[in-house]
């Protein structure tokens, strides 16, 4: 890769951000043509190189998303540039960032990705889009089949960090490549994850601590910041306000010999820990009150979307879906004398049932059946990543047919109503899924 580029890269550069919908063909615009085209060779200053990092990234942000891939290969200023935030906040500016739902999935035929995007579908319909990438030296296709088995995914910007029990990698969805970094401190295993303000978030799966960590992903570096106040195992993590969520899961780690509680006590030690979750104040390093689902049951899959956290609960012969109020920022209100005053949200804290996912009654969620949730916007997004609900079915001496592996349902927030979703691809199988902007 060279480290500048030259005219003819501006050249591609600038017809695919700035076509020509007319076309003109009149003697002056050929004249005006000629004449610039002249200036350009004969003036050293007008290679792309001269341009100062501002105009570059204002032009390199207006490039159509399926030519992002080949823009980091170019030379390795424009690499630099691209993976810059400044990159991200112009395209946003632009209108060029969509939020998509991404499964990541390694097969014995390589690593592949599905993506879905539900923005600009006026008739609903919207389809899974596959491809493949390959990993480099660092990144063996055998590491993944490891790293992706119990991985938890989280996004920051257009990159996904798969994070694993010993390692760690991250892929760029634009550049679609993959490089190593830096493990976790401590090993886990389902695990909660969650980013806040740019950095990412983990607590839980491990049987031997129960520290917090935090990863700064401009410096690849994980350090503890503090003590969850349970140990959990088979936690979901979530964020919303600044706010890391750990939700579910199992207890870690038993009493002393002796002691061990009555049955009874240790099932309800238990329940708590399955329908609970702990929440946990990143700017003011404290934990807040832990809350528990209404009704109990176990979490089953829990993600958050505008502004609230949304869980889904199984109730050994049912489903329930519940809203969480997780907004906390503040409001500013006008009293009699002009004054602004700074009030939190009224509704933090609230529950409120739902709708339940359309699934046939008395299925059962069990470990043959896992799902992913994901929150796209005002939408939730139901992903169906491991097992087949036909057989639990046949087992339970039914024969309905059509719930097959991969089911997608979407939940919207707005009209308070499920739909069904595209399957997810054959070739995506025990999926870890996410949102990102890209």
């Amino acid at each position: 890769m060279s480290e500048s580029c030259n005219s003819r890269h501006f050249s591609w550069l600038m017809k695919s951000c700035f076509p020509n919908p007319n076309h003109t063909n009149n003697s002056l615009t050929q004249i005006q043509t000629q004449t610039q085209t002249q200036i350009q060779v004969h003036s050293y200053s007008s290679t792309l190189s001269s341009l100062p990092d501002d105009l570059l990234l204002e032009c390199l942000s207006r490039v159509p998303p399926p030519s992002l891939q080949s823009l980091s290969s170019v030379c390795r200023r424009w690499a630099r540039l691209l993976d810059s935030p400044s990159f991200l906040d112009l395209r946003r500016r632009h209108g060029r960032i969509h939020t998509t739902v991404f499964a990541v999935s390694a097969t014995d035929f390589g690593l592949y990705e599905a993506s879905l995007r539900f923005e600009g579908d006026v008739d609903g319909a919207c389809n899974w889009k596959v491809s493949s990438f390959r990993a480099n030296d660092a990144v063996s296709l055998g590491n993944f089949h490891g790293l992706l088995s119990h991985a938890r995914l989280s996004a920051v910007g257009s990159k996904i960090f798969i994070i694993g029990r010993n390692a760690m990698v991250r892929y760029d969805t634009w550049s679609r490549t993959v490089v190593a970094r830096s493990a976790m401190l401590f090993p886990r295993k389902k695990f909660a994850t969650a980013v806040v303000s740019g950095k990412i978030y983990a607590a839980g799966g491990g049987s031997r601590t129960d520290a917090v960590e935090e990863y700064d992903p401009d410096t690849d570096t994980w350090r503890v910041v503090c003590q969850a106040p349970r140990r959990r195992y088979g936690c979901i993590g979530t964020s919303v306000d600044g706010v890391f969520y750990v939700i579910g899961g199992l207890k870690i780690g038993g009493t002393a010999v002796g002691t061990e509680p009555p049955r009874a006590a240790a099932n309800a030690e238990a329940h708590v820990y399955a329908s609970s979750m702990d929440l946990y104040d990143v700017e003011a390093r404290a934990w807040l009150r832990s809350r528990a689902v209404p009704g109990g049951g176990c979490v089953v899959a829990a993600c958050s979307a505008a502004g609230h956290v949304y869980v889904l609960a199984s109730h050994a012969v049912e489903l329930s879906f519940w809203k969480f109020d997780a907004r906390r920022k503040k409001t500013t209100t006008q009293n009699n004398n002009n004054n602004s005053t700074a009030v939190t949200n009224a509704g933090f804290g609230e529950w409120c049932r739902l709708k339940s996912p359309p699934l046939p009654a008395q299925v059962r969620l069990d470990s043959t059946v896992r799902f992913s949730c994901v929150g796209v916007e005002n939408k939730v997004v139901l992903v169906q990543v491991t097992g087949c609900i036909d057989d639990l079915l046949r087992r339970s001496g039914r024969s309905l047919r059509g719930l097959r592996e991969g089911l997608v349902l979407v939940y919207d927030s707005v009209g308070g109503e499920w739909s069904r979703g595209p399957d997810l691809p054959e070739v995506i199988r025990r999926a870890a899924c996410v949102c990102v902007e890209c």
